[in-house]
C-alpha cells in the first residue's frame, strides 16, 4: 500500500492566503500516520464563502451561521472499494477571524482546522466531555508534530475551562 495521499483542492471563495494543496497534503499524511491501518488516502477540501458555510450547516447539522469547518464522510458501498475519506469544507472568512480572535498564526489555525475535520472523517467527534478530550489530546500530539502549539490552550485572563483549556461550544472547532 502506497502512504502517498491525495487531496483535491477546491477554490469557492475570493481569499487571498489559502493553503497550497502541498500544504493539505502534509496536514491531511500527518493525521494518517495515527491511523496506520487506514486505508482511504484521498480527500477533498473545499474552501467555500460564509454564505456556503451557513447553508450547509443549516442545512446538515440544523445550525443557522457559518462554520470553520464542516466534514462529510464518505462510505462507498462494500462491492465498490474507493480510497476516498470523504469531504472538508473550509470558510477561510471564518477561520482567519477566529485564529485574529484567537491570537494564533493564521496557518497554524487552517492546519488545525485540517487536522480536527480529518479526525471527523475518521469517525472521531466531540460531543460528550470524554470524547471531546480524547480528540483533543489527539489533535494537540499531531499539531504538535508540526510544531503548531496546543490549538486549546487559552491566556491567563481568558481562562475558563478545565486544565486551562477552551470547553464552551463557542469556542470548541464546530465541525
Amino acid at each position: 500500500m502506497s502512504d502517498a495521499v491525495y487531496v483535491d483542492r477546491q477554490v469557492a471563495v475570493d481569499f487571498d492566503a489559502l493553503p497550497e494543496e502541498m500544504a493539505l497534503e502534509h496536514w491531511f499524511a500527518t493525521v494518517l500516520e495515527h491511523f496506520p491501518g487506514e486505508i482511504r488516502r484521498e480527500m477533498t477540501v473545499r474552501f467555500a464563502s460564509e454564505e456556503e458555510s451557513q447553508s450547509l450547516n443549516h442545512d446538515y447539522r440544523g445550525r443557522d451561521k457559518s462554520t470553520n469547518v464542516l466534514s462529510f464522510p464518505f462510505e462507498a458501498p462494500p462491492e465498490i472499494p474507493l480510497p476516498l475519506l470523504g469531504d472538508l469544507v473550509v470558510s477561510p472568512h471564518v477561520v482567519e477571524r477566529e485564529a485574529l480572535e484567537q491570537h494564533k498564526r493564521v496557518e497554524d489555525h487552517f492546519a488545525h482546522m485540517i487536522v480536527h475535520g480529518t479526525l471527523h472523517l475518521l469517525g472521531l467527534d466531540h460531543i460528550d466531555d470524554d470524547e471531546a478530550e480524547a480528540m483533543e489530546q489527539l489533535e494537540r500530539d499531531i499539531l504538535s508534530t508540526l510544531g503548531i502549539s496546543d490549538p486549546y490552550a487559552v491566556a491567563p485572563e481568558d481562562f475558563g475551562g478545565r486544565d486551562g483549556h477552551q470547553v464552551s461550544e463557542e469556542k470548541r472547532t464546530d465541525a
